[in-house]
């Protein structure tokens, strides 16, 4: 006979169960150490008896040699549990078979619930998490962005990359939590949910050609229609019908430059207007931003890729000297 254990999610809506797992749950007794689990109302609804009892490894371990015990395991995976009945029925001299069935599996950004409940603990119970603002976290969300931008011009893909990005995540989530306390008639509050539930409207609003029957030769009739798109929006929040409407001005220089020309140049702006700005270093600079990019390049890039240079240069050195007697 065997031992069968029943695992489910809590990132699925109890009652989910995979078919192999109700088979599963109708093949011998259902046993359960957990009187709370979501299952357990679901499952008497379709006739399952399920006990609570005291988990005795041992007992269990031997029960499952002459007859199939379900062990409906706890939604954190009763590891302890499976450990000492894997020992105890190594220990017998006829061990049963031990079979794991996945009742539920997580869909794509389950975890993200994790993130939310963690959150919601730590604005609970840690003294430096509950009394941030969206104001004390602003440098760190700075700081994450780069973070994420350092380790793709290094060309770590891999786990640093996935690290970095998970820094950064947390601070929307953190930005997020903060605004759910303000939820209320009179709030201007919003939720995790509601952040995701904005920019999946924008994503399928802004891809005409992908949710809708708008076709395209191209990726640069996309950009174009995406422009268009944005306009109309603007002008449906009452926003001025500027193109540069929506540039962050709080941006470093260079990109905000960049960003500015590129924008500008978009709608057929005369070059005119950036030659003949009032004479200065920022003057120059901006002039330089403008003849990188009629190159084809990307004028933040470029310098940053000038920057790294010139470390590897300056630590070079610095190792030169340091091998001088």
């Amino acid at each position: 006979m065997a031992l069968i254990v029943v695992t489910t999610s809590p990132r699925v809506a109890p009652g989910l169960l995979a078919p192999a797992a109700w088979r599963a749950l109708t093949r011998g007794r259902v046993l359960t150490s957990t009187p709370d689990h979501p299952y357990l109302p679901y499952l008497d609804e379709a006739g399952v008896r399920v006990e609570v009892v005291t988990p005795d490894p041992g007992a269990i371990a031997r029960e499952s040699r002459t007859g199939t015990v379900v062990w409906l395991a706890a939604q954190d995976g009763d590891e302890d549990f499976m450990r000492a009945v894997g020992h105890a029925a190594i220990s017998l001299d006829e061990p049963p078979e031990i079979e794991v069935v996945p009742g539920s599996y997580d869909l794509p950004g389950a975890r993200l619930l994790d993130l939310v409940q963690v959150m919601d603990r730590l604005r609970r119970e840690c003294p430096w998490d509950r009394k941030q603002t969206h104001e004390s976290l602003v440098p760190y969300l700075v700081e994450e962005a780069y973070e994420v931008l350092e380790t793709i011009h290094e060309g770590d893909y891999g786990p640093p990359l996935r690290e970095e990005l998970g820094d950064l995540l947390l601070q929307v989530m953190f930005h997020a939590r903060l605004a759910q306390e303000r939820m209320g008639p009179d709030g201007d509050g919003f939720d995790i949910d509601d952040v995701a539930d904005g920019i999946v409207e924008k994503l399928v609003r802004r891809h005409p050609h992908v949710f809708a029957d708008v076709e395209v030769s191209g990726a640069g009739e996309v950009s174009d229609n995406w422009e268009t798109i944005k306009a109309a929006e603007r002008a449906a929040k009452g926003e001025t019908g500027s193109v540069l409407s929506g540039v962050p001005m709080g941006q470093p220089a260079i990109s905000l430059a960049a960003q500015l020309l590129r924008r500008a140049g978009g709608v057929g702006a005369p070059g005119s207007l950036a030659g003949d700005l009032a004479p200065s270093a920022g003057a120059r600079l901006f002039a330089l931003v403008r003849e990188i990019q009629d190159a084809g390049l990307d004028p933040e890039a470029e310098l940053r890729a000038a920057a790294r240079e010139y470390r590897r240069r300056v630590e070079e050195w610095e190792s030169t000297r340091s091998d001088t007697p």
